[in-house]
């Protein structure tokens, strides 16, 4: 196998890996970015930074997986992130996949 096909592969499963992460990481509640990276870096072997976490969420949310709101209930306004019905069914999808893969 070539080294751009093992790139290109070894992408792939990271992203998809990390897309189901993300989405059970806000199956039980809502979340905010930096919480997101917080509890993946304590509970699991990914370190995500706010450049890789930021553009998933909003790719997630533009696709309806994710719904947005801003809270101001701290000291500053931060965005908070939850399933929507789609996100959840996607998840199930997804974990569906992943038990047979």
């Amino acid at each position: 196998m070539s080294v751009k096909v093992l790139q290109t592969w070894e992408e792939q499963l990271r992203r998809g890996g990390l897309e189901l992460a993300i989405l059970l990481v806000l199956s039980p509640s809502k979340r905010y970015g930096l919480e997101i990276i917080g509890y993946l870096k304590d509970c699991t072997d990914l370190v995500v930074g706010e450049g890789t976490i930021y553009p998933i969420l909003g790719r997630l949310t533009r696709l309806g997986l994710l719904k947005a709101e801003w809270s101001a209930e701290s000291s500053h306004p931060r965005k908070y992130y939850h399933l929507s019905a789609s996100g959840r069914k996607r998840l199930e999808e997804m974990i569906s996949h992943w038990r047979l893969f």
